[in-house]
């Protein structure tokens, strides 16, 4: 396995979008492959994650580094850094703190609403402000349907400002059997936009059948 535990991280954001299954498994990936990541979860995550999986989160960053490996599986390997949300004088709010960017999945349509009026109320929304207004990649994951004319401005919006928009679309040419197979097809396609290439996937080759 490579190893990058000693490469910048890889910030990785989670909302209160309902899907929670893209983050722990975009963790799994991440962390088995070795990267550092620092993860910020927002107030209304705690909140879906209850609803979702009749559990709590636990707020202490400490434990909450421990809840994710859990959750995701992955005791050891890579090195994960958890922050509150409120902790806005955390290393991912300075520009200075160099990163390869941001990765907010899922990403709630409140969270896209406020990064595209330049809006930073907690540190998840502070840190993906940094990464557009240092040039650094900002991935965003929505995971809502239908989306109003004011969701797509804001997207929209969010594009011309550099951000990189996958939502959470699945495909079906690779053969999914599971719900697994169809998140971690877009958990794969969104850590393409970093060149990460750590998630197994099969991956479109052609066709070689005339119509």
């Amino acid at each position: 396995m490579q190893s990058h535990s000693q490469d910048r991280p890889l910030i990785v954001g989670i909302t209160g979008a309902s899907g929670l299954i893209y983050a722990v498994r975009t963790l799994k990936f991440l962390l088995e492959a070795g990267y550092t990541v620092d993860v910020v979860a927002s107030k209304a995550a705690f909140m879906v994650w209850q609803a979702e999986h009749q559990m709590r989160m636990p707020v202490d960053p400490i434990q909450q580094e421990q809840f994710w490996r859990q959750q995701a599986r992955v005791e050891t390997g890579g090195k994960l850094r958890c922050h509150a949300w409120g902790n806005v004088g955390a290393t991912i709010a300075s520009g200075s703190f160099r990163t390869l960017g941001m990765i907010i999945i899922p990403c709630s349509m409140s969270t896209v609403g406020k990064l595209a009026n330049g809006l930073s109320s907690d540190l998840l929304e502070r840190a993906a402000d940094v990464q557009l207004k240092e040039g650094r990649k900002l991935v965003l994951v929505p995971r809502e349907t239908p989306f109003s004319l004011i969701h797509l401005r804001n997207l929209t919006t969010l594009a011309e400002a550099g951000a990189r928009i996958v939502p959470a679309i699945p495909a079906w040419y690779h053969q999914p059997r599971s719900i697994e197979d169809l998140v971690d097809f877009v958990i794969a396609r969104s850590l393409d936009q970093f060149e990460i290439d750590c998630v197994p996937l099969h991956r479109w080759s052609g066709s070689t059948e005339e119509l």
